[in-house]
Formats: structure tokens, C-alpha cells, sequence
């Protein structure tokens, strides 16, 4: 299991991605993957799964278990939508409607997890 991101270094991380025209990868990457620690905190389980590439992967939300295969239930976008959408900068139904969060299956709506107000 990785390491846990504290809130000191994920908070950072967040700052130097929102002051950064071009943020810094490692940044992106902690930023990302301290969102996704917040979702897992708030809403665990392994019905649906959340990717964001190339950072990470987390399974959250209660309800049935799938452990083999494409998993019904996937939320995907890339790592500045997610940051958006986490911090409350973009809403779960703009994301959806424009095409940058691709979600699939019957559990993949997080409307009512987001924002997380890191």
C-alpha cells in the first residue's frame, strides 16, 4: 500500500499546481494522488473505479465488490479536471457534459462526493 499523503505536502502540492501556469509533474502528481486519498477517506469501497492517468487509481464507494476484468463502474479524466473537480473549481455536470470525464456504469456518478475542500 503506498505511503499516505500528509495534508502539509498534499495542501502544498495544490498551491504549486494553482500558482503554476505549467505545474511541475511531481506537483501534478502529489496533487493528484492526495485528491484520491481524500475520495478513498470519504467514500470507501470498491464498487467504483476512479483513474486518473497517468497518477493513479483508486476503488471507493460502498456496494458490491469487483475484483477481476474491466470493472463495471469507472470514472476517468485527466489530472487537471480531476484537480477542478476535487477543489470545487468545476462541477460534476459540466465536467460530464463537456466530454472530460468519461463515467460508466450505474454507481459512476460522484456528484454528491465532490467537491472534497481539501
Amino acid at each position: 500500500m503506498p505511503r499516505a499523503i500528509t495534508t502539509e505536502v498534499g495542501r502544498a502540492a495544490l498551491a504549486a499546481v494553482r500558482d503554476a501556469e505549467n505545474p511541475a509533474r511531481p506537483d501534478l502528481a502529489t496533487a493528484v494522488r492526495y485528491l484520491l486519498q481524500l475520495l478513498t477517506e470519504k467514500a470507501p469501497g470498491n464498487t467504483v473505479e476512479v483513474r486518473i492517468p497517468p497518477f493513479g487509481a483508486v476503488q471507493v464507494v460502498q456496494g458490491p465488490r469487483h475484483t477481476r476484468g474491466t470493472p463495471p463502474n469507472v470514472v476517468e479524466t485527466d489530472a487537471t479536471t480531476w484537480i477542478a473537480l476535487a477543489t470545487g473549481a468545476e462541477t460534476w455536470p459540466d465536467a460530464v457534459a463537456s466530454g472530460r470525464v468519461h463515467a460508466s456504469g450505474s454507481r459512476a456518478d460522484l456528484a454528491n462526493l465532490l467537491p472534497l475542500n481539501p
